[in-house]
């Protein structure tokens, strides 16, 4: 079971019901892709705009710019991607993934530049950000395709692919 904490604090694009939907939909579609959709954890959302993001890059990251989404895992993975014992938090027996930030005034306007719905754009950010709580990247040669397969599978599995 996963159990989402979304908050929208922005109010510059329509944070609809089928975009909340989508984005759970992309966080468990993840997990079912790493087979850990038995495991009982908590994600935590912000949708904010293009200002809201970039300030918490910058305070994050040293970062003065928006970006499109933000992840911030709580659990460390070893290089074979097994969770590191101790590293999480637990809130009860839910194990804390980590936080995922979303600009939905970027994701609206990445949506038109790519000509796709705004609902694929949502549950792409929300499966990249995802893998990324899951310990995975997309820095170095090696980790690129790998993460890019992921994100094509779970785009696939949920019906959003690349139009």
């Amino acid at each position: 079971m996963i159990e989402f904490i979304i908050e929208n604090e922005q109010d510059k694009a329509d944070f609809t019901p089928e975009l909340e939907n989508v984005l759970q939909r992309a966080v468990m579609t993840v997990m079912e892709t790493l087979d850990c959709a038995d495991t009982d954890c908590e994600v935590s959302v912000l949708i904010t705009d293009d200002e809201g993001i970039r300030a918490i890059n910058l305070a994050q990251r040293g970062i003065d710019a928006p970006t499109d989404v933000l992840s911030f895992p709580i659990v460390e993975f070893d290089d074979d991607g097994v969770m590191i014992e101790d590293s999480g938090d637990y809130d009860g027996d839910l194990l804390l993934l980590g936080d995922i930030v979303i600009s939905l005034e970027r994701a609206k306007a990445q949506a038109e530049e790519y000509g796709h719905s705004l609902k694929r754009e949502v549950g792409f950010l929300a499966a990249h950000s995802a893998l990324h709580l899951m310990g995975f990247d997309h820095q170095g040669e090696e980790d690129t395709p790998v993460m890019r397969g992921l994100e094509k599978a779970v785009m696939e599995k949920m019906n959003l692919p690349r139009e």
